[in-house]
């Protein structure tokens, strides 16, 4: 089966289009190479997809003949995803709202010149 249909029957990519863009923007990895929208998959080989800058890492259990429910996902493949990879998406999240609320529009004169003086050198 391609990869990029194989990523759309194990639901992480809601369409087979979305599944090739990002096989040809080089965010899907078979064993640590650069892999085209064609290339087959076969059982046992790890894929990583970097998706919503979180590395998933996911090795191939079977192959499934069409798209399946959310509940049998775990039947075709085994998430070996490491924590670090969700915490690290945690603190981007806290980054971005310790600053700024939402919505809030530009920075203001001393948010800039307090923002300048933190990334001074000491």
């Amino acid at each position: 089966m391609r990869i990029d249909k194989y990523l759309w029957c194990t639901r992480y990519f809601k369409t087979r289009n979305i599944a090739t863009e990002a096989c040809k923007k080089g965010h899907i990895r078979i064993n640590n190479s650069v892999a085209k929208p064609s290339k087959e998959v076969f059982n046992g080989e790890q894929i990583t997809i970097r998706k919503n800058q979180i590395n998933y890492q996911i090795v191939i259990l079977d192959i499934p003949n069409s798209r399946v429910g959310a509940k049998l996902v775990d039947l075709y493949r085994k998430d070996t995803t490491p924590k670090e990879e969700f915490e690290r998406q945690d603190l981007l999240k806290y980054s971005k709202d310790y600053y700024r609320k939402k919505g809030m529009g530009r920075p203001t004169k001393k948010d800039r010149r307090d923002i300048d003086e933190y990334h001074e050198e000491p």
